[in-house]
């Protein structure tokens, strides 16, 4: 019995050997491999600092954008205080200077762009994804998009000496003759004007925004459309309750894309507006934008104080700029 008991302790000894060697074993292979898992972790933990970075940088451009604006604006600032946005006079010669007329030009030939482009827009990326053939929406589609690839100083040159003598001659006076009782439509036909500017905007953000509405209907999912079919639907019920609502949120994005884009267009309409520091009450009348005045009148601001207040028409315009983005 004891010699039995003695060869089994020596037995549960040398198991409880083999065990720890196996253990230290394992133990100095997973030392061994721990290295190469954190080399292969290092991938990923550079190029997590990379995007982090590059995300930080555009943060950062646009801080250092605001702060120049702000502090090149510091003399027109102290001196006018509020009282720059709710003044239309600008008179270079007296140092008197306001943003009023600049910001109504602005939203004015902005809000006729909208009013013109997102229903156009809305409609044929609807004829588009809905009822156009294969072949005639690969070419619709490719034509539209182009005219996203035309510079703007083109458009503003089609429309100084193309689209504005058309207005004169028939849009303008059609308009004075038939709705010239209101005061939207009254004046002399001039051809150029905020009326002008914002069917000119209106074409150059209908690209953009049919484009991002196109894709927009295109993700909806063909079951939705296929069960309101077939519980006797017409196409116009299917595309207002079914593919509009489904959409709703990525049409209200297009609408504020097109939106961005229009507010700061520059040359286009400097062409077209009449750059003309006056606020009124027709569409046919000249008016002026800020982006408009910037390039108008950057070059000659030989005063401090002038220099200081078109800085701060820069530092309204990005302030109105980011509100737009930020409701995207």
């Amino acid at each position: 019995v004891a010699n039995s008991l003695g060869r089994m302790g020596k037995e549960t000894v040398n198991a409880m050997s083999r065990a720890s060697a196996a253990v230290g074993v394992g133990a100095g292979g997973a030392r061994r491999r721990a290295p190469s898992r954190a080399l292969s972790r290092l991938p990923d933990a550079l190029f997590r600092g990379l995007a982090t970075a590059s995300a930080s940088l555009v943060l950062l451009a646009a801080l250092g954008i605001l702060a120049e604006l702000v502090r090149n604006s510091r003399l027109s600032l102290a001196k006018f205080g509020w009282g720059f946005l709710t003044s239309a006079e600008w008179n270079p010669v007296t140092g008197r200077f306001g943003a009023l007329s600049s910001i109504f030009g602005t939203l004015v030939s902005t809000a006729i762009a909208m009013v013109l482009a997102v229903p156009l827009s809305l409609a044929i990326a609807l004829f588009l994804v809905e009822m156009a053939p294969p072949a005639v929406r690969r070419v619709a589609g490719t034509g539209i998009e182009l005219l996203a690839a035309i510079p703007s100083i083109i458009y503003g040159m089609w429309g100084l000496f193309v689209f504005a003598p058309f207005m004169a001659d028939h849009v303008q006076p059609l308009l004075g003759r038939t709705l010239g009782f209101l005061p939207l439509f009254s004046g002399p036909p001039m051809g150029i004007g905020v009326l002008t500017a914002g069917i000119i905007l209106a074409f150059m953000i209908l690209p953009f925004v049919s484009s991002v509405m196109r894709d927009v209907f295109a993700l909806v999912p063909p079951v939705l459309k296929e069960s309101a079919y077939g519980m006797g639907a017409t196409t116009w019920e299917v595309t207002r309750h079914v593919t509009a609502r489904y959409g709703l949120r990525g049409l209200v994005g297009a609408s504020l894309l097109g939106l961005g884009r229009a507010i700061g267009e520059t040359m286009a309409v400097t062409f077209v507006i009449g750059n003309d520091h006056g606020i009124s009450a027709s569409l046919f009348a000249a008016g002026n934008s800020i982006a408009s005045t910037l390039a108008n009148e950057f070059a000659e601001a030989s005063e401090p104080l002038y220099l200081s207040a078109l800085v701060e028409l820069g530092l309204v315009l990005f302030v109105i700029t980011f509100a737009v983005q930020a409701l995207t």
